[in-house]
């Protein structure tokens, strides 16, 4: 069994794949200052979830934006003699055209590694987490780089938590931009404001990315993941041919695949 972690600001998310294919899919709030023995105890009680243990695990794969936690884990793999591959950009095997290659995040370069080989290039995967990035892949399948924003939930926590009176709100599309009272007000400058704002960067990352291809800005593949991506407001943006929440995780079989002669990823994952 191969074991894929992504390790975010937020949560720590583990895929398990047998044959190729990817059977479960479990996460936990990001234990920043977890110690090996923390870590291998949380990884033990995921897995064991779904009736599996680390000794079912032959090798793991891992894309992580927390360090402390890239080194918590090495520790783990040593002591349980189990080959860890590490996402970087020195293990992704795609050009990666930015000012600093070692800056971007591992997470970011494993999506482009997976949109390319899943959905075809150009194209930008839009991962919605703490931070929203739009990661951009070439014609050629190179990362060139992208955006960052807050994520939507940053800003209806920043609103709760700065102010005296604004409440924290469901994240949810309110029927009108006008609100008529203070809740709906949120919602429609949080969930419709930053619609428009994933929308209009969007539009114009694909023009930069269809012009530098020579191609119809139609021709760039849209492709949204992250833990937010399922909600109904994300289903509702404008252009996106795809909603995968597991791209990451796949990207990480992918790699494995790619790097270390593991199992092909089966493309009929659901």
């Amino acid at each position: 069994m191969l074991l894929a972690i992504d390790v975010g600001n937020s949560n720590v998310t583990i895929g398990s794949f047998r044959n190729g294919s990817l059977t479960a899919v479990r996460r936990a709030a990001t234990p920043r200052s977890a110690t090996p023995d923390e870590l291998e105890v949380l990884l033990e009680d995921l897995l064991h979830l779904d009736d599996a243990a680390f000794g079912d695990i032959s090798a793991i794969v891992c894309a992580s934006v927390v360090p402390s936690l890239s080194g918590a884990l090495e520790a783990v793999a040593a002591r349980r003699e189990r080959p860890l591959l590490l996402a970087s950009a020195g293990t992704v095997p795609i050009p990666v055209r930015v000012d600093r290659p070692s800056d971007v995040g591992a997470d970011r370069l494993v999506n482009a590694l997976a949109v390319a080989r899943l959905y075809g290039t150009p194209a930008v995967v839009v991962d919605l987490g703490t931070a929203t990035t739009f990661d951009c892949v070439a014609s050629d399948g190179a990362f060139v780089g992208g955006a960052i924003a807050p994520g939507i939930e940053v800003g209806l926590d920043a609103l709760a938590s700065r102010t005296a009176k604004l409440p924290r709100v469901e994240l949810r599309s309110p029927d009108r931009a006008i609100g008529r009272d203070t809740a709906s007000a949120i919602q429609s400058g949080a969930v419709l404001g930053y619609q428009a704002l994933v929308t209009g960067l969007l539009a114009r990352i694909r023009r930069e990315l269809a012009d530098a291809g020579d191609v119809s800005a139609g021709d760039v593949h849209i492709v949204l993941t992250g833990g937010l991506s399922q909600g109904a407001w994300a289903g509702a943006l404008e252009g996106v041919e795809a909603i995968d929440p597991e791209l990451t995780l796949k990207g990480l079989a992918i790699l494995h695949a790619e790097v270390a002669g593991g199992q092909p990823l089966q493309l009929n994952l659901s």
